[in-house]
């Protein structure tokens, strides 16, 4: 990846190793936008796209960025909340194919505007063709996991276990259905970071050493 150009960076995370952290932590660095499924699912509703439309707008050179700003009102280190989906949200996991073709098109088309990083999503495969395209997974030990995600909802470490298993189970399913591969499989990825004794910040700069490296 050559940082002097227009990039795009991935993170795919395993829940409660704070990837999600790290990827906005990352933007702020770069100063480039962050994106994940917040944005992706607004955009949608905002407009209510399917692929018909989105390619609708791009006939008539529609403005992806500017009412991305204007919805968002987005900058470097745009702010994003720690998320774990509740059980509430399991339905709306469950996407069917025009909501993959969608997401992927918004999330191609974003990233003709800005240098930007991408968190879940996908993101692996979806910018795979992309000529300047750095591909991170974070990872972490399921003890590691489990004492975040309990930390951050207040709830037991039974509680916690349950929900990542659940997480697990249906993002496996999501990436194997729409990729696939397993995302799990190191190939899709030229960075892999296990966040087992080093925090956000450690994680950040490790991936900015990496990128100078394979920039020089």
């Amino acid at each position: 990846m050559n940082k002097n150009e227009k990039f795009v960076i991935t993170i795919n995370r395993e829940l409660g190793s704070g990837g999600r952290t790290v990827g906005r932590l990352l933007a702020e660095k770069l100063g480039v936008p962050y994106y994940d499924k917040a944005l992706v699912k607004a955009l949608q509703e905002e407009y209510n796209l399917t692929v018909e439309e989105i390619e609708k707008l791009k006939g008539r050179k529609h403005n992806w960025w500017a009412d991305v700003e204007r919805i968002f009102k987005l900058g470097p280190g745009m702010s994003s909340n720690y998320y774990i989906p509740q059980k509430s949200d399991y339905p709306d996991l469950l996407t069917t194919d025009e909501m993959f073709k969608t997401e992927t098109l918004i999330l191609q088309h974003l990233a003709v505007e800005k240098s930007c990083v991408v968190a879940g999503r996908s993101g692996f495969h979806v910018f795979r063709e992309h000529p300047n395209h750095l591909s991170i997974l974070i990872q972490a030990s399921m003890q590691h996991r489990i004492e975040r995600v309990a930390r951050r909802q207040n709830i037991t470490p039974e509680e916690a276990l349950k929900i990542i298993e659940q997480v697990d189970e249906m993002r496996e399913n999501y990436v194997v259905k729409y990729t696939g591969t397993s995302r799990y499989n190191t190939r899709n990825y030229q960075l892999v970071i296990s966040m087992d004794g080093i925090d956000e910040a450690g994680a950040v700069k490790i991936i900015c050493d990496y990128i100078d490296q394979i920039s020089m």
